[in-house]
């Protein structure tokens, strides 16, 4: 952790890594395990988790403490910054009953994408993704997109230090492959995956600009890997993925 200084304030930073820390599963934990999740000791930690019971932000129960309803509003308030969430719910709704399967809308942070938004269709078959959850952003449609809209000094940098785990024999790993996947996904506008992060799952993705064209998020389309080919999702939800992300690009505008 940084030192304290005039743009550093220690306290703030400790008191966000026990909310953090209390966020992780099971979602009960003693002192003593919220000390070690934080990266604290143990008196630190009291001190932080007892300001949090104060403010209302967690509540103790025996040696247990967890998070309360208020925690919940430090991330609503991100999502209710971004001008285009309201009006995108709706927007993926309307894209997920044309289309009949899981829509999503993310952003990217540092090398994982996050979740905004995700409607699951009852064919797919993991619905334990929700707003917040993250995933690496080289196994996924979403995330190629946005990786792919960095600037090269930025994309150079992720290739440079990110972590390009294998999670299936199909995942690319390689920074020489990813970037010439990224390139292509620059010149066609689109990422198309199937089953680098779960055999089973494939998708489209295409990127939500905001009133000055830059890239601020992105849509996809996710399906059952072998129930559709690259050039089937392009003749299927490509005019459909763009329209729902000029949209919502139209929204952010009206509301710039």
């Amino acid at each position: 952790m940084a030192k304290e200084s005039d743009g550093f304030v220690r306290a703030i930073a400790r008191g966000f890594s026990v909310v953090e820390a209390l966020g992780r599963p099971p979602g009960r934990h003693t002192l003593s395990e919220a000390a070690v999740s934080a990266g604290l000791n143990r008196a630190t930690a009291r001190r932080m988790l007892a300001t949090l019971v104060a403010l209302n932000y967690c509540e103790v129960e025996g040696r247990y403490f967890s998070l309360r309803p208020r925690a919940l509003g430090l991330g609503l308030s991100y999502l209710n910054a971004l001008p285009y969430w309201g009006y995108a719910q709706s927007a993926l709704e309307d894209l997920r009953n044309e289309i009949g399967e899981s829509c999503a809308l993310a952003v990217l942070d540092e090398d994982e994408i996050v979740y905004a938004l995700r409607l699951p269709a009852r064919r797919i078959l993991s619905a334990n993704l929700g707003i917040g959850s993250r995933l690496p952003a080289h196994v996924v449609s979403l995330g190629r997109v946005l990786l792919a809209s960095l600037p090269p000094d930025k994309l150079q940098a992720y290739l440079t230090r990110a972590e390009l785990r294998k999670l299936t024999p199909r995942t690319i790993v390689d920074p020489v492959a990813l970037a010439e996947q990224l390139q292509r996904t620059r010149e066609q506008g689109y990422a198309w995956i199937d089953g680098e992060l779960d055999p089973a799952i494939c998708g489209i993705a295409v990127p939500v600009r905001d009133h000055r064209g830059a890239v601020v998020a992105a849509v996809s389309i996710n399906t059952i890997s072998g129930s559709i080919d690259e050039d089937g999702a392009k003749q299927r939800f490509l005019t459909a993925l763009r329209r729902t992300a000029q949209d919502i690009q139209s929204q952010t505008a009206a509301a710039a």
